[in-house]
């Protein structure tokens, strides 16, 4: 029988896409490129992917799992000899336990849907990042999404407690722990969590949700000089503890852009400042948790370290100052094409690293570049947006090795958040060792020795 035929037999007629109606269906979440892979398949259960997955590891077809399109390192780009797997029929919430405080999930959930649904129980997911209405829980699962709140809940890696996987062959590996502690051997999770869909594909999850805050307090401050801000970020860590939930920082030519520049946003600080810091704490105490955001940056401006401060006073004050960091559209539209970066670096290295960046940059292209900086400073996530002009392939590839080249270094990463897919393969070994990725590529061998799973990503085509 042919494959193809076999899968609708345990899919059904709308759960195998061919033909043209694959290319009307998008590769990414800009919508710019059609899917390139010869069928898309949607199964409904953990059951049928496992049906589906021993029929491909049968005949060698390779697969590629999607979610929501979400990720910036072609994560999820398939071939025309590849057959992608779409979790959009696989977006059930199962069950909330409210005393336990989990939740049981189904791969192709939303994010966002996974915030909604534990607020009507007064309960919240830790994770948090602007494509939240869009990305999925398998996708964020799968590149260990961080966002905007690590620094308080940790990235999904902390936040999920037992996954449900099918590997290459189609073999189901439940792990749905529901459990804070249990060291019963190897926590296996943990192979999958981040592996980007090459070691088994996710469709289960048990996630750790926390009580939802009662307060939550949101400001903006404008600071000179990296001195400055690295004493604003202590201060504010000192004083407010577990309560300091986000530490967002844009640099000036980011919130000039975005804030003033394209004219959608009503800035609420003047530019011309080094650094716009968006903070946000919350708490169990409405009335103390402000006063003590508020005694916070007093202390940021008597000291000296912050030149001005405004706090939120409503949520649609507080909506609008998030707005402006997450405004993706605005810096695409002015900005590109451009090269998006996605790094982590040790906070007491990132002043010189960004300084040395510009002056590279500014060596290399003078005023013909363009670029903009910002990040999770509490955990030392900076995103870099680079528009190098004119544009062209020799340009976005000196553009990479000025930007990820010095990391080696200080011992930076070239992968905070998004993964590594075919986008910075080349330049994994800047943070990894040889020997780390010879293990990496041994588990790949010993998981999926056909390299069926996710093709050529992350540790590029001899994997497997």
């Amino acid at each position: 029988m042919d494959l193809f035929e076999a899968i609708r037999e345990v899919v059904g007629e709308a759960g195998l896409i061919v033909g043209d109606d694959v290319r009307a269906r998008p590769a990414d979440w800009q919508g710019r490129a059609q899917c390139g892979a010869m069928a898309v398949v949607r199964p409904r259960t953990t059951s049928e992917l496992s049906a589906i997955m021993k029929l491909c590891h049968q005949a060698r077809q390779p697969v590629v799992p999607a979610g929501g399109l979400t990720g910036l390192v072609h994560g999820v780009d398939a071939q025309e000899n590849e057959v992608q797997i779409s979790f959009e029929r696989m977006r059930a919430i199962e069950s909330i336990d409210v005393i336990g405080m989990t939740m049981v999930v189904e791969a192709g959930v939303p994010l966002q849907s996974v915030h909604e649904a534990a607020a009507k129980h007064g309960l919240a997911f830790g994770v948090d990042l602007g494509a939240r209405g869009s990305c999925s829980i398998g996708g964020n699962i799968s590149t260990n999404a961080g966002g905007n709140t690590v620094i308080r809940y940790g990235m999904m890696r902390e936040n999920v407690l037992g996954l449900e996987v099918v590997l290459a062959d189609g073999t189901i590996i439940s792990s749905m722990n529901a459990l804070l502690k249990n060291n019963a051997g190897y926590d296996l999770k943990h192979l999958f969590i981040g592996s980007e869909g090459t070691l088994g594909i996710v469709t289960r999850a048990v996630l750790r949700l926390r009580p939802i805050p009662a307060s939550e307090t949101t400001a903006i401050l404008a600071i000179n000089g990296f001195d400055n801000l690295a004493d604003v970020f202590g201060l504010a860590s000192r004083r407010l503890g577990g309560l300091l939930s986000s530490f967002e920082v844009m640099w000036r030519e980011g919130y000039e852009l975005v804030a003033i520049e394209s004219g959608r946003h009503q800035a609420p600080l003047a530019g011309g400042y080094d650094f716009y810091v968006l903070l946000e704490a919350t708490g169990t105490d409405p009335d103390h948790d402000a006063a003590l955001v508020e005694a916070v940056l007093g202390e940021c401006l008597e000291q000296g370290l912050a030149e001005d401060a405004v706090i939120a006073s409503s949520k649609t004050q507080r909506n609008a100052m998030w707005e402006i960091r997450e405004d993706s559209q605005t810096v695409r539209q002015i900005l590109f094409p451009a090269s998006v970066f996605d790094v982590s670096l040790p906070l007491a290295t990132m002043n010189d690293f960004i300084e040395a960046l510009r002056a590279s940059l500014h060596a290399e292209w003078g005023d013909q570049v363009r670029f903009i900086v910002y990040g999770h400073i509490g955990d030392g996530n900076l995103h870099i947006i680079v528009s190098p002009r004119p544009w062209s392939p020799e340009a976005r590839r000196r553009v990479e090795e000025i930007v990820y080249k010095p990391l080696a270094a200080i011992n930076g990463s070239v992968s905070a958040e998004h993964g590594i897919g075919l986008e910075k393969r080349e330049w994994l070994s800047i943070s990894r060792t040889a020997q780390e990725i010879a293990l990496m590529k041994q588990l790949k061998a010993a998981l999926d020795p056909f390299g069926l799973l996710n093709p050529g990503k992350v540790l590029g085509e001899e994997a497997g």
